[in-house]
């Protein structure tokens, strides 16, 4: 497929998320990601991780929390008509890390019963009912028309 074709095919995600309510969990999944970050430091997988590792992620996570609140705010404006909402398939990776953290979180605070994830979801029993909405909006962002 090359670019021109590419460039043909129009992203059906902005349809997810401004007219079937999609950025309800797309922005539940950003709020834990931006919290994932902040509190990354105190992750049992960063103490895990090799000391001279932990202050290059922790940097890469400061770094990245604007870039979420930008794109709360494209979503926020997309959803009142200042912007398209088709802007924010430019974020496509920004949405796709934070569907999966927040479904990976979910998958870990269950396995390893640990209190930083189980800080982190809140209600397992709530929050696993999120995983049948994340996958669904991974679907859809990631969807073109044909």
């Amino acid at each position: 497929m090359n670019i021109l074709e590419m460039s043909e095919k129009s992203w059906i995600g902005g349809i997810y998320l401004k007219e079937e309510g999609g950025y309800e969990i797309i922005l539940a999944c950003l709020n834990h990601y931006k919290k994932r970050l902040q509190t990354i430091g105190s992750s049992p997988e960063l103490k895990e991780a090799a000391a001279m590792f932990a202050p290059l992620l922790q940097s890469t996570a400061r770094k990245k929390i604007p870039i979420i609140d930008e794109v709360k705010g494209k979503i926020h404006q997309g959803l009142l008509g200042l912007i398209s909402i088709q802007s924010l398939e430019q974020d496509l990776e920004v949405l796709q890390k934070a569907l999966e953290c927040r479904k990976a979180d979910i998958l870990k605070s269950e396995e390893t019963g640990a209190e930083y994830f189980i800080k982190l979801i809140g209600n397992i029993q709530d929050a696993k009912k999120d995983n049948e909405l994340i996958e669904k909006a991974l679907i859809k962002i990631n969807q073109r028309s044909e």
